[in-house]
This record gives C-alpha cells, structure tokens and sequence, in this order.
C-alpha cells in the first residue's frame, strides 16, 4: 500500500513536470511563430517609414518649388495681360480720340464749305432784293447764277475754269473715298486737298486752252468732225491728262520716281481703256452740242463720275505697295529679332 501511495506520488510528479514542460513547449512555440512575426512587421514598417519620409521630403521641396515658379508664371502673365490690355485700351482710346477730331474737323470742313457755297449761290441778288420772298430768291438764283458765271468766263476764263476743275476734283476724290468704304466723315483729307490742288492747277487750265486747240486742229463743224474729235481726245489727250494727273499726285505723295513711273507702266493701259466706257459717250455731246466756251463745265459734271475711276486707280496701287513694304518691314525686323543657333 505503501508502495502504491508512492507510486501515485511519483506518477502525480512525473505528470506535473510533463505538463510543465508541455506549457513551456507552448510557450515556446508561440514565442518562436508569433513574436518572429510580429519583430518581422516591426522591423520592415519602420525602415519602411523613415524611407518612404526621406524620399517624400524632397519631392515636397520639388512640388513646393514648381508650385511657386508656376504661381509667379502666371502671376508675371496676368501682370503681362493686364499690362497689354492697359496699353490696348489706352490704344483704342488714343485712336477713338483721334477719330473723333478728324470727324470734327471733317464735318467743320464739309459744313463750312456747304454754307459758303449754299451762301454765295442764294445771294447772288442781294444787291437788289428790296422785300423779295423766298420763292422769289429760289426762282431767280439760277438764272443769275449762270449769268454770274458768264461773265466771269469773259473777264477770266481760266480762273473761273480752274476754280470750277479744282472743286470737282476735289469732290470726286472724296466720292471714291466713300466708294473704297470710308464714312462719310472719315475721309483723308489731305488726299482730297492734293486731288482738288491737280485739278484747280493744272486740269482747269490745260483743258481751257487743249479745247481752244482742238478746235483750230479740227476746224470743220461739219457733223463727221464729232467723231475724229472724240477718237483724238479719247487716245492722245486722255494719255496725256491721265500720265500728269498719276505722276503729280505720285510726285504730291512724296513718292519716288522709279515708283511712280512703275506703278504708271501697270495703270496706264487699264485707266486708258476705263475712260473708252464713258468719255466717248459724252463727248458726242461735249463736240456736238456744247459751245466751246461751257465745255469743261459740262466736263467737268462728268468728271465727277471720272475722278472717282482715277483716284481710285492712283491711290489704291499706292496703297497697297505701301501696305506690301510695311508687312515686308515687319517680316524682316522679326527674322532679324529671332536668336541665332
């Protein structure tokens, strides 16, 4: 019995040492599957941390850096913007200013000559009106008008002829302006005062004594005559009259003679041919019914229609060559600008 109880002691003993010893192997085993892991995940998320922070910091630095280039980029952009818009308003109202004085001067032009012209053809009668009515002045005003002029074509033909020349051309150019697309109020006026300057010179006076000699060349009044009249206006004095009127305004222009002479070779047949349309129609009239005396004046209403075919022809090709020579100007001064390789 004894021996039994010992034996239970010693099996209770061995048992507790097995268990024991199971614990720790548990123990241990967690210790070696688990707290690996754990030191593992640890170990790999802290370096992994501090790599991932000392990559982030420079690329930040970077970002910062192209953020603050493309904010002061498109600050120095909007300062660039707002700079040109300032200069393009101050354009636009520098030439808004501009504008608004030449229609001023245009219109104190147009209204002042209107006045002084309507002025001197009502009171051609104001010597003798003595309590005359309106309707009375409008019924009589042509008619003294015209004797007005007849006299001055007695006591100063070439005068009168050029004043008359001078205002026509002056009006035709003014005409083709506003045919070319200007306002009424916005015309160059120093086109039109070179236009009316070769008329009043030089059309009214040549025209007064070429008339005179085209009538001592063709002498006969017989009714063929109108024709050899018309065909010799309309080929060597059509020539003439439009080669000085192209050359002066060139001349007038300040342009150069090789220019001048160039631009004529192109417009002479053109011009020449353009007339063949109108002139030899008028002329029919101008050699077969008019008196010598009043035919510029009836040329001269035609030349209205005339003018405004020659100054457009003069002043367009001038135009565009000048236009051509700007943007070949510009062209050059910005291949000159551009950096060389």
């Amino acid at each position: 019995m004894s021996a039994l109880n010992n034996f239970a002691n010693h099996g209770h003993i061995l048992s507790s040492p097995s268990k024991s010893i199971q614990e720790s192997r548990n123990t241990h085993f967690f210790s070696i599957n688990f707290s690996p892991h754990i030191t593992r995940q640890n170990s790999l998320k802290i370096p992994s941390l501090s790599a991932k922070t000392s990559l982030v910091q420079p690329i930040n630095a970077v970002t910062e850096d192209r953020e603050v280039d493309s904010t002061e980029e498109i600050s120095q952009e909007n300062e660039k913007k707002e700079s040109n818009g300032s200069e393009f308003v101050e354009t636009k109202n520098s030439l808004s200013i501009l504008l608004d004085k030449d229609r001023f001067l245009n219109a104190a032009i147009v209204l002042g000559a209107g006045t002084f012209a309507i002025t001197k053809l009502l009171t051609i009668d104001h010597d003798y009106w003595h309590g005359w009515t309106f309707y009375e002045i409008l019924r009589y005003a042509p008619e003294h008008n015209w004797i007005a002029y007849e006299e001055a074509l007695k006591t100063n033909p070439v005068l009168a002829k050029m004043a008359i020349s001078g205002i026509v051309y002056a009006l035709g150019d003014w005409i083709a302006q506003c045919y070319e697309g200007k306002p009424l109020l916005e015309f160059d006026r120093t086109r039109m005062f070179r236009s009316g300057l070769v008329g009043f010179s030089l059309h009214g006076s040549l025209s007064h004594y070429y008339y005179q000699f085209c009538e001592a060349l063709f002498p006969s009044n017989d009714w063929w005559m109108v024709p050899v009249k018309v065909a010799f206006d309309q080929t060597i004095w059509a020539a003439v009259w439009n080669s000085i009127y192209y050359v002066v305004l060139g001349f007038l222009r300040l342009e150069s003679a090789a220019n001048i002479f160039g631009e004529l070779k192109t417009t002479f047949w053109p011009m020449l041919t353009a007339g063949w349309k109108l002139w030899p129609f008028a002329h029919l009239i101008t050699y077969g019914v008019i008196p010598l005396d009043q035919r510029l004046l009836w040329v001269d209403c035609i030349e209205l229609v005339w003018v405004t075919i020659l100054s457009t022809y003069s002043n367009e090709k001038s135009e565009a060559r000048i236009s051509e020579e700007s943007s070949e100007a510009k062209s050059d001064s910005s291949s000159s600008k551009l950096p060389e390789d």
